[in-house]
C-alpha cells in the first residue's frame, strides 16, 4: 500500500480483501487458542428482498462489534448466519406481484386448495430472497463482516 499523496481508496480496499482471503485470517481467528472457550454468535438475519442499501451495512456494522470485541478478550466466537425468506416485507412483496392482498386470497393462490396455495405461497416467498444473494454476499465481503 503506498500512501504517499491521495491515497487510492478502491485499491487499497482490494489489496486488504485479497490480504485477508490469502492469508486466511477469519479462519485464524476462529482456529486460535481460545483460553475463555466458545460463545456463539447467531446474527438476525438479513431479509434479502432488495438490493443491498446503507441501512444494511450499518445494521452489520453494529452486529459485527460484539463477535470481534469477544474474540478480543479472548473468546472463540463462530458465527451462524442466514437469511429471513419469511418476514412481512417478503410477504408484502409478493402479494403485491401476484396482485392479492390478505390471508383469503393468499390461501386462494391454487383455487379450492388452501393448503397448495400456501406451498406456493411460501416458495414465492422464498425464491423472492434468493434474488440479491449474490449482492448481499458482495457487501459481506466488502465491509469485513466476517461470517
Amino acid at each position: 500500500m503506498n500512501f504517499m499523496g491521495i491515497p487510492n481508496v478502491p485499491s487499497i480496499e482490494k489489496e486488504v480483501l485479497e490480504y485477508w482471503k490469502k492469508n486466511a485470517i477469519f479462519k485464524k481467528s476462529l482456529e486460535k487458542k481460545s483460553p475463555k472457550g466458545n460463545y456463539g454468535f447467531f446474527e438476525g438475519p438479513p431479509t434479502a428482498n432488495g438490493k443491498p442499501g446503507v441501512h444494511h451495512v450499518l445494521s452489520r456494522a453494529f452486529k459485527d462489534v460484539y463477535p470481534r470485541f469477544k474474540t478480543m478478550q479472548g473468546y472463540n466466537v463462530p458465527r451462524k448466519a442466514g437469511w429471513d425468506t419469511h418476514g412481512l416485507p417478503v410477504e408484502l412483496q409478493i402479494e403485491k406481484k401476484l396482485e392479492i392482498s390478505g390471508k383469503k386470497e393468499i390461501e386462494n393462490i391454487v383455487e379450492g386448495d388452501v393448503r397448495a396455495s400456501i406451498i406456493e405461497f411460501n416458495k414465492q416467498c422464498k425464491e423472492s430472497v434468493w434474488e440479491f444473494k449474490t449482492e448481499f454476499e458482495e457487501m459481506t465481503e466488502r465491509m469485513g463482516y466476517w461470517l
